[in-house]
């Protein structure tokens, strides 16, 4: 895989933390030039601490669709995209605001179509065989409490991900997604660490536990590679087993 990486432009989104952050460092590894985008000021300098010379942190607003189109531009050419950046705001259906809403739809949602947009084309310009990965979750698919506003947002992205798929195909640019169930990253640990929140959902995992960085890591790896080279339209599930139930 080392090989398959190695020069490739990978643009990662959502990259000052969490899963994001582990892309960057993993990609970094394989030799890839990753370019790396946060929106926070912390997140530039989590990512500058790294040092690493194939490492290019940029700060980003996602929510600005216009900014947001010519910071990705700056960057072209991509080969590699994964659009990971996300937000989560927990409320149950009845308590569900606009503002919070209009907000997870915007990041979760209406990003993704800005940035993959701007890398499609410039893939099918120069007629390279890309592969993007959406970052979704089990909540698309199964219906969790609290979740109202982001089970809708990775719904959609489930959706787009299948459309995208079959539009840039034709292109031969594969589209995939990935849908982790809770995975221990700093906010995870800290989102779940009451065994009277998480003991219930662990007992429904036939793996009884919860997710670690890497283990989503070398999932979108693999999906981005080309020993996926046949796989398109896939939406892989990284739960342990929790939708088997």
């Amino acid at each position: 895989m080392e090989s398959f990486f190695s020069g490739r432009r990978v643009l990662v989104t959502g990259s000052g933390r969490g899963i994001g952050h582990g892309l960057v460092c993993r990609l970094a590894e394989l030799y890839a030039e990753v370019f790396a985008l946060t929106r926070s000021d912390s997140g530039i300098e989590t990512l500058q601490r790294l040092q690493l010379p194939n490492v290019h942190p940029v700060q980003c607003d996602l929510e600005d669709w216009e900014a947001t189109r010519k910071t990705v531009e700056s960057i072209m050419p991509v080969d590699l995209l994964i659009n990971n950046a996300g937000i989560f705001i927990g409320k149950s259906f009845l308590q569900t605001k606009q503002l919070s809403f209009d907000r997870t739809m915007s990041i979760n949602v209406k990003a993704v179509i800005n940035v993959s947009q701007v890398v499609a084309k410039s893939m099918i310009e120069r007629q390279y065989p890309g592969s993007i990965v959406n970052v979704s979750s089990v909540a698309a698919i199964r219906a969790i409490e609290d979740h109202s506003a982001y089970s809708a947002s990775k719904a959609a992205l489930d959706a787009i991900t299948r459309v995208m798929a079959v539009e840039l195909g034709a292109h031969k640019i594969r589209v995939n997604g990935v849908n982790p169930t809770v995975i221990l990253t700093d906010m995870g640990r800290q989102g779940w660490s009451d065994p009277a929140k998480a003991n219930p959902l662990l007992d429904k995992i036939p793996l009884h536990r919860f997710g670690e960085v890497e283990e989503v890591v070398s999932c979108i790896l693999f999906l981005l590679s080309d020993q996926a080279k046949f796989v398109s339209g896939a939406h892989l599930p990284i739960d342990g087993g929790l939708l088997t139930r």
